[in-house]
């Protein structure tokens, strides 16, 4: 469903690259090989509060959501979910706009051009970030669980491949469910993505 957006966010969505204004954009195949081994991952996984603004590339962010909400094998998802209900819903912020992760078709869908940032980033340290994950779902216990599984995979695949990550639960929760047009799903955590100071 389109939306009529006020006419900042219009103005907003003007300056924003060509292929924002796409609906859909396709991402490359997942990398399923390379990377640390297993165990120099887990010892090198960290939550860390710095990010620079340098842009994580479409590869980079296929993995990372792969890694999320992917779908592996047999039609399985990536992680285990509560009772197999698969409740959970994955929608990425960047800094041209709000998509929706889709598995099936391992592509993103824009859901909105609206500026949330300022419901994200209640902390300083989030503002240079170009990316960061919006987990949601029906049922916030079992979806808690799930989102606890992707944000994992995500943060093994960060130390795998030397980006910084953070999980974070202080945001504007009601406002950014109300800019995502979230009926009967709740935002249950974030995680912010982004490249070091080198």
């Amino acid at each position: 469903m389109k939306r009529i957006l006020p006419l900042s966010a219009a103005l907003w969505a003007l300056s924003m690259p060509a292929f924002a204004a796409a609906d859909s954009v396709a991402l490359p195949s997942p990398e399923l090989s390379g990377g640390r081994p297993f165990m120099e991952t887990l010892a090198a996984r960290k939550s860390t509060r710095e990010f620079s603004p340098k842009k994580i590339d479409s590869q980079d962010l296929s993995n990372i959501l792969f890694a999320a909400w992917g779908i592996s094998h047999d039609g399985k998802r990536t992680i285990p979910t509560a009772k197999n209900q698969q409740d959970l819903n994955l929608y990425v912020l960047k800094t041209d706009g709000i998509w929706h992760y889709e598995a099936e078709g391992n592509r993103l869908t824009l859901v909105s051009t609206t500026d949330i940032m300022p419901y994200i980033a209640l902390q300083d340290f989030v503002k240079d970030a170009p990316l960061t994950l919006i987990f949601t779902g029906k049922n916030e216990k079992d979806a808690a669980m799930n989102a606890a599984a992707a944000y994992q995979n995500v943060g093994l695949y960060c130390a795998s491949k030397g980006l910084n990550n953070v999980v974070r639960g202080y945001v504007e929760r009601e406002k950014i469910e109300k800019a995502l047009g979230l009926k009967n799903e709740k935002v249950i955590i974030t995680q912010t993505i982004g490249w070091p100071y080198m």
